[in-house]
This record gives structure tokens, sequence and C-alpha cells, in this order.
């Protein structure tokens, strides 16, 4: 049994015995590029269609689907073989489609704020269970295609570094994103950073920093107890200088935590200089973390104040709150951790 983004064309050598060499592009064309699945495959010959349906088998099985009213935002939960479950996102935008991945289940960074980090650690997902995400991406966005790709699901992405950095340039190679729209998240793990600096991909690095001192990052982010501020810049100017690409920060703003004068004037000491965005993000209320996010008229007073400190800064939109759309939450919901998601009654749509 071959799962669905594992279809390659070595795995296509003995699926294939007999029938003619153009064969093995129609499937990989049809699975990569127009994201059907092998029994929708017209092109081919019925047999062959439901010998390939057989033996090229889905990793991901749809369990919750959860959509904001004007389903600009759509959220996935998905079941893998031995039980495991992740989340994928796909936002619609006017000028652009964005999916956001899972490279792990759950997550063992543990930070304090985070519904999957309150979750716990399940295992690293396969290169081909990340890539498959997408697959179902692009056939949701159609007619429109994805057209940019955010590792920022749930886990960290640079602990399961090998088959992330695989599966990113599966992306280019097999979908035919480019790595230019392509955003890897994390929480700071500088041996990562400098590795993924030396592969040389113009992936843009994104930054999980919540704040800008070591006393309060480690409360919030225990990963900065190991990788302290200070050696964690470096290693975002150093990969800045390798990539040529410009460094984005996360910071989720928490009322009374982080959204202080004091918060923006030492965010703005670390990002400017280093040429940063700074992505603010209000925080989604997590069950089990006992504060709220950052109300709206305070959230545009700390981004002006950035602005006013020669700061690059902008507000991401929180669409989708009602759909627990934030990291890990429709998860906690399903399991039992919250009142019940939206689940919509339609399915995943088949391939046009």
């Amino acid at each position: 049994m071959i799962k669905l983004c594992d279809t390659d064309p070595s795995s296509l050598e003995s699926l294939l015995g007999g029938h003619p060499g153009y064969r093995k592009t129609q499937v990989l064309e049809g699975v990569y590029r127009s994201h059907r699945l092998p029994a929708e495959l017209t092109t081919l010959p019925r047999e062959l269609r439901s010998r390939l349906a057989a033996e090229i088998q889905p990793a991901l099985t749809l369990v919750a689907e959860s959509a904001a009213g004007s389903d600009d935002t759509v959220k996935w939960l998905f079941a893998l073989e031995d039980g495991q479950r992740i989340e994928t996102v796909l936002m619609r935008y006017p000028d652009r489609v964005t999916a956001c991945v899972s490279t792990q289940a759950g997550c063992a960074m543990g930070c304090s704020f985070c519904a999957t980090g309150q979750g716990g650690f399940g295992r690293n997902l396969s290169a081909a269970e990340i890539l498959e995400q997408i697959f179902w991406a692009e056939r949701a966005a159609k007619p429109r295609a994805v057209t940019h790709v955010v590792f920022m699901g749930m886990g960290e992405p640079l602990a399961n570094y090998d088959r992330t950095v695989a599966a990113a340039r599966r992306l280019r190679s097999d979908f035919g994103i480019s790595l230019r729209r392509l955003t890897i998240s994390t929480v700071g793990i500088i041996p990562g950073i400098r590795r993924l600096a030396a592969e040389k991909m113009p992936v843009t690095l994104a930054v999980s920093l919540h704040a800008a001192n070591d006393e309060l990052r480690n409360e919030l982010v225990p990963m900065n107890r190991r990788y302290p501020i200070a050696d964690l810049v470096e290693a975002c100017s150093d990969y800045a200088r390798a990539t040529s690409r410009r460094i984005s920060f996360e910071w989720a703003l928490i009322s009374g935590v982080n959204d202080r004068a004091r918060d923006a004037e030492e965010l703005a000491a670390l990002a400017t200089p280093l040429g940063a965005h700074i992505n603010l993000i209000p925080l989604n209320p997590t069950p089990g973390y006992p504060v709220i996010g950052t109300a709206p008229p305070e959230v545009a007073s700390f981004a002006s104040h950035l602005r006013r400190l020669g700061a690059n800064a902008t507000v991401r939109d929180t669409r989708g709150r009602e759909i627990a759309a934030a990291c890990g939450q429709l998860s906690m919901r399903e399991a039992g951790g919250g009142r019940p998601a939206r689940v919509s009654a339609r399915s995943i749509p088949a391939g046009g």
C-alpha cells in the first residue's frame, strides 16, 4: 500500500508494469497538479484506475470541518492511521489563498498560551502526511489554487526538520508552489535555523517571539531557556544574510502581559536592526490559560507605538475565531476540551 503523497516515479514502477511510460506522468500530474484521487483519473483505463485506487490510499481521514460564515476560512481536523489527529486551515484572501499545515501531531514545546501545547506531543508527521494537507486544501480551494503555504499549524517544524524540509522542496517540485511563498515557523530552535540557512532555500522564517526579554519569554516560551533571545537574534541575523529573506517575528498580544509600552520598545529594539517584520496577533482564547487577548483599541495602540519607533508592524486578521481556527482549538473541542465546534456537513470537494 502506497500513501497518496508518497506516490513518485519509483513507487509507480511496479504498479504500472506493462503500461506505456506516459501513464506514470498522467498519474503524477493527476495527483499533484490536478489534485485528483487515483479513482478520479479518467485519462487512465478503468481497470488501471481501480487497481491504483486500491494500492494508493490517503493517509488522512476527515474527522471534522469547521467553516466561517463566509467560507473564507475553513479548518479541518484529520485523523492519521494510528489515531493521532492534526489540523489544517485554508484561508482565502482577495489576492492569495493560504494553507496552514501541521508538521507534528501535538507539540512538545510547552508554550503556556497554546492549545496545541496543552494537548501534549504525539509524533512527527511524515513528509507525505504534511503534503497531503496541501492536496486536500487545493481541492477545497478550487476554482482558485493555493498560492502560499505556512508551516504554522500543530507542532514545531524545526523539531521535525528533515521531513519539513523534504515537504517544502516537494511543494516546489511536485505541486509547483514557489519556495518564496512558503513560511516556516519556529519557537526559536537555533540549530534548526542554522541548518535551514545552509539549505539556501528562499523560504520566510517566522519566529514565534512573543516576548523581547528573557525573563518573560522563559515563562511564555520555555524553549527560550535553552536558546535565549540574544543567541536567537544572532541566528536570525545570519539567516537573513544567508537567504536575503526578511525575518518575521510573530507576537501574540496578551492583555497585561506583553502589550505594554515597554514591551513595544523592547520589541522594536530587536526587530528594527534586523529589518524584521512584526506580525501582531491578538491572542485567541484558550481553555486552561487564564488571560485574554489584547482588546482591539490596545492592539491598534501597540502597533502605532511600534511604527513610531521605526518598526515594521502589521496586525494579523483574526478571522476564524468562531470556528476554533487557532492552532489546536478544534482538536481540543472535538476531544471535549471546550464547547463543540460548528462542524459543517460538507466534505472536502472532489477534484475539479
